[in-house]
């Protein structure tokens, strides 16, 4: 008499043996389509720049990029991403890159801007000057120049040269909110409180009115006229009441003027309107602190750490317990 065999074990067996053949199928066909390009001939810039992004290191990245300078078939917007993509890394080679692409399109306003970052990251000022300067002739109503240029001053800590640059953007863009707001805000960080509000009054109708009376109400809390700016603020909730930056600066506005409990109210609010913003209990936190409620501050810092734990040193850096 023959031996009963194991009928559902050996179906158990079966279905583990196809299941893992599934598997092993599924993740040789993931692999062969990532692998596969790398062996295709390749003629097209976009394939080039493709697999460039998609590799991390720099030196992996050069080995795609570089030939592109030889390829007839990269356009200049084509080498100019090139060149972007190795700016950080390499900046000696996307210098090169840029090049090529001044050389393929002469006129093209975003080369130079792409140049002067890429001689700044060289430490080369001469070139940085000589591109922005050839920016400018290319579009001379054109902003960018001059923005990049306030950019690449205030990371030198050259605040007046910023500002000198955002004046010629400015002028060159007076309707233009972005340029407009940060034209003013820095002239409120360079103690030229009237000037700033001035710009500010020239944006009315270019940016939503509560936006436009929170920027105003900055520029009076840095001044210390801190009643004037609880007003502007008031306005700016009451017209938007979800705008949490309004809440946010209303509430340092009130702990300016003594209100501590109208402070602690809109930085709640402040906290409420956007969750994902620590600032505005980090803000509270600190406050508390000064105010000497310290009780308080352990509570709100509590609550921070509880909701943020992975940014649970940076909140313990903004408020310090004594």
């Amino acid at each position: 008499m023959s031996e009963p065999t194991n009928e559902p074990g050996q179906r158990t067996g079966r279905r583990w043996n196809q299941g893992l053949r599934g598997v092993l199928w599924v993740c040789g066909a993931a692999l062969a389509i990532h692998i596969i390009p790398l062996f295709l001939p390749r003629n097209m810039p976009e394939q080039e720049l493709a697999i460039a992004r998609a590799t991390e290191n720099v030196e992996g990245r050069l080995r795609f990029l570089v030939p592109l300078k030889h390829n007839d078939k990269a356009t200049a917007a084509d080498l100019r991403t090139a060149a972007e993509l190795l700016r950080e890394g390499a900046p000696a080679e996307a210098h090169d890159l840029a090049l090529e692409a001044e050389r393929r399109d002469p006129n093209a306003l975003e080369t130079q801007l792409l140049l002067a970052r890429i001689c700044d990251r060289e430490r080369m000022s001469r070139c940085v000057e000589q591109s922005l300067g050839k920016a400018q002739k290319l579009a001379p109503a054109d902003p960018r120049a001059e923005l990049l240029r306030a950019d690449l001053s205030e990371e030198k800590g050259d605040v007046e040269g910023a500002t000198a640059a955002l004046s010629r953007a400015y002028s060159r863009a007076p309707g233009d909110p972005l340029v407009g707001v940060r034209y003013g805000r820095l002239l409120s960080r360079m103690g030229r409180p009237e000037e700033a509000l001035k710009v500010f009054t020239s944006l009315e109708g270019k940016l939503p009115a509560a936006r436009l009376l929170v920027e105003q109400g900055l520029v009076l809390t840095k001044e210390g006229r801190s009643r004037e700016a609880v007003r502007l603020l008031q306005q700016a909730v009451q017209k938007d009441p979800k705008l949490a930056e309004g809440h946010f600066q209303l509430g340092i506005a009130w702990f300016q003027l003594g209100n501590e409990d109208a402070a602690e109210e809109a930085l709640r609010q402040a906290d409420r309107l956007d969750i994902s913003d620590t600032r505005a209990l980090a803000t509270l936190c600190t406050l508390q602190v000064k105010a000497g409620r310290l009780e308080g501050a352990r509570q709100t810092r509590t609550d921070l750490e509880r909701r943020f734990p992975q940014r649970m040193d940076a909140i313990r850096e903004q408020c310090r317990l004594p």
